[in-house]
């Protein structure tokens, strides 16, 4: 017999490392079941769902691109029949295309960008509400966007082309919001600002994190788990009258 956890399923996108990984893991600790989404990075992802099991709970890596609209209905549906019914998701997955000057970006950059990092989250968002919905005979529950302080500052020099696509996201965060309000959703975004992760090492920049410190105002670049922290926090009760809000954890930069 199947054993709900405390707090319901939710959804990860990109869950195989960085803030997904981290968030996975501390979703885990608190209670919820976690479908740890991946793309391409199996052995990553399945290995963070071994973890969570290993701690006592409840975990499912699932293979879905999110810019395939069919991969996330078979997301979904495969984490509604393997963990229970969805009560949060977490719209992580994204790619940043690439260091590059406007003048530079290629179409199909543009296109890869887009499509993962806001279509992507549109059409996991609105699986979410077409189960979480109240109109829809559902539970309610909650949806967290990840933006990036990129959407206010607009990395010029550096991905202008990323920080629109989570521009994207701040508003389409806004406008979910006040749309499912009155159906038991609420739904918010946080901002990371410059996270120690692998990130910047895979885009060909490893010293960015220590090239940037200066700038930062508590002079320190964030953590993972930081980030999780603020997620938990919006996925939480103690959110209760949270919704549409955009949460920057960013060190005042």
């Amino acid at each position: 017999m199947r054993v709900q956890a405390s707090n319901g399923t939710v959804i990860i996108t990109g869950a195989s490392r960085g803030i997904g990984a981290a968030t996975a893991k501390l979703a885990a600790a608190r209670g919820f079941s976690v479908a740890v989404n991946f793309a391409t990075s199996r052995a990553e992802a399945a290995a963070i769902a071994e973890e969570i099991i290993a701690a006592g709970g409840r975990a499912c890596p699932i293979q879905a691109d999110v810019a395939r609209e069919e991969d996330v209905i078979r997301l979904f549906e495969t984490v509604e029949r393997e963990l229970g019914p969805i009560k949060a998701l977490v719209n992580n997955a994204a790619i940043t295309g690439g260091f590059s000057r406007v003048e530079s970006v290629s179409a199909k950059t543009l296109k890869q960008v887009m499509a993962v990092n806001v279509t992507g989250a549109f059409l996991c968002a609105r699986e979410a509400v077409r189960r979480m919905s109240t109109l829809r005979g559902g539970a309610g529950g909650a949806i967290v966007n990840i933006s990036s302080r990129a959407a206010r500052i607009g990395s010029a020099g550096e991905w202008v082309h990323y920080a629109a696509s989570k521009g994207a996201i701040d508003s389409f965060t806004i406008g979910l919001a006040r749309e499912v309000a009155t159906e038991g959703i609420r739904v918010n975004a946080v901002a990371p600002g410059l996270i120690d992760t692998g990130l910047h090492a895979a885009n060909g920049a490893p010293d960015r994190l220590s090239r940037l410190t200066s700038t930062i105002p508590m002079q320190r670049p964030g953590t993972a788990l930081e980030v999780a922290e603020a997620v938990l926090w919006l996925l939480s009760p103690a959110a209760s009258y949270t919704t549409g809000a955009i949460l920057e954890v960013g060190g005042g930069r």
